[in-house]
């Protein structure tokens, strides 16, 4: 498995952004709160679930694993390349799937970007549409190749988007909310997806069950790691804390830091 640390990281709110009028006080009251608290961590495992209310800080941890999103403080490495001195390489390394697919899918179709993300690796035209058809192929979607995108059901287009990305054929795949799009029957597609691919997964999500595929599982709170362990504690951890009960000290697991 690839090797992600993340070594004395925080993520500060933007300095530049201004206060609601006639708020100053409130606003920078607010913005002395990190997104991410400073934390030590080591990202090794083949499965890795990451559950948090909205706003908790998920998201924001994870676009900082292909260097989307820069540390103020610290280094985040991917098998040792610097997320931000090493941007271009890490990213080649670490493929990433948006929660909105339209922000991703940038081509008039589903057949049109997956070899848009295969031109850079295969130079003649006939053998990177064969390519594109067989990884469509694989993932059920050969027969909405050729429709516009934006004909397609929101979770055809997640489905689409992570074709997209698997195309080149990353280490490590970085999913925000893969799911959160997706109806009862595509959901369990993506898992059987998710479960047959060699690639290292990493993933946001807000359906229990969907985590509980992970071999390990981050809880996040209020921008710090206040859970990581194996799924049962983990989310019995996690709904201890969303339903507000008092499940005492919250353990962390051996060599990781929140």
């Amino acid at each position: 498995m690839v090797h992600i640390r993340l070594q004395d990281v925080s993520v500060l709110r933007s300095p530049e952004a201004a206060p609601p009028p006639g708020d100053t006080a409130t606003f920078r009251d607010s913005t002395s709160e990190p997104i991410l608290h400073p934390l030590t961590l080591t990202l090794e495992e083949p499965r890795i679930a990451v559950v948090g209310a909205n706003g908790s800080g998920k998201s924001t941890l994870l676009k900082l694993l292909n260097g989307l999103l820069a540390p103020d403080t610290g280094t985040v490495t991917v098998d040792g390349l610097d997320t931000v001195r090493h941007g271009s390489r890490v990213r080649r390394r670490v493929g990433f799937v948006f929660t909105d697919p339209l922000s991703q899918l940038v081509m008039p179709t589903g057949r049109d970007d997956v070899e848009l993300s295969l031109r850079s690796t295969i130079r003649s035209r006939p053998e990177r549409r064969a390519a594109a058809e067989a990884r469509l192929g694989a993932m059920g979607l050969l027969h909405l190749a050729d429709r516009s995108i934006y004909d397609l059901s929101g979770g055809e287009r997640q489905l689409m988007a992570l074709a997209s990305v698997l195309a080149v054929d990353p280490d490590v795949l970085v999913a925000d909310e893969p799911s959160t799009l997706l109806d009862l029957r595509n959901t369990a597609a993506l898992r059987r997806t998710f479960a047959d691919l060699p690639q290292q997964i990493i993933y946001t999500t807000h359906d229990l069950d969907f985590a509980a595929d992970a071999s390990r599982i981050l809880v996040v709170d209020g921008g710090r790691i206040v859970f990581d362990g194996a799924p049962d504690a983990a989310l019995g951890a996690y709904r201890a804390l969303a339903l507000g009960f008092d499940s005492g000290p919250v353990p962390r697991s051996p060599g990781n830091r929140a």
